[in-house]
This record gives structure tokens, sequence and C-alpha cells, in this order.
């Protein structure tokens, strides 16, 4: 068995991204209000207490992403009903909600794409944003 050699992380950014499209903050907050987009909040609590919730959004770790969004999962989301859904991975920066992404397309969520920016750019785009707390 050949041993493939290692790439690094913007390499492997790079080639997963290849093979979807991302979506900007404004196309996703349409897509939401539309009806057509689920929108997934993997970051951590640290980060949601400090910059504020996108509302409307269905906040799961990262690490219970699979677990919550597989349509045919045990301990699927009320959310996860098709694998036909629009999902919208939402990181920080838009990095870790690329390799999230790429995780939900092997489990047949084949609409699964990331917001390009992150929260970071929703909220510097002016979009909705709640404090934790509210």
């Amino acid at each position: 068995m050949a041993v493939s050699a290692p790439i690094g992380i913007d390499d492997l950014l790079e080639r997963v991204r290849s093979t979807y499209a991302r979506i900007e903050p404004a196309q996703a907050y349409a897509a939401f209000r539309a009806g057509d987009a689920l929108l997934v909040d993997i970051r951590y609590q640290a980060l949601r207490e400090r910059d504020g919730l996108i509302p409307g959004a269905l906040v799961v770790e990262r690490n219970e992403l699979e677990w919550r969004l597989d349509p045919q999962g045990s301990h699927r989301a009320p959310e996860a009903t098709s694998h036909d859904l629009h999902v919208v991975v939402i990181c920080n920066e838009g990095y870790a909600s690329t390799l999230a992404a790429a995780s939900l397309h092997a489990l047949g969520l084949h609409r699964a794409t990331d917001l390009t920016g992150g929260f970071q750019a929703w909220k510097s785009a002016g979009l909705p944003v709640s404090p934790s707390g509210a």
C-alpha cells in the first residue's frame, strides 16, 4: 500500500472547498429567512458568550455535529429531517466549518456548506446577532 505525501491544512482546506460552493453571509441570511437553510453554529461556548448568537441558528458543539445532523442517527436533532437539508455550518472565522461541512457531505448531506468568513463575517455584515443570554 502506497502512502501519499502529507498535505498541510491550507492545502486540505483548498481541496475540500473545491468540492462544493461556500455561501456568503447575505446569501445565508436570505436562505434562512426564506426557510431554505438551517444555520448551524458550531462555535464553542466561550465564543458564543463573548460575541453573541445568530437568532434562529441551531447551536451544536462541533464534536456532536455528525450525531445531531445525521437524519438516520438515533441522536439527531429534530431539524435533521432529510439528507436534502440545506445546512450552513458556521464557525468563528470560516475554517473549522469547512472541515465540518466535508464531514456532513460524507454522511450524505449533499447540500451542506459553510459560511465564508464565519460568524465574524456575519457580524461584520450587520446581520442579526443577539447576546448569548437572550
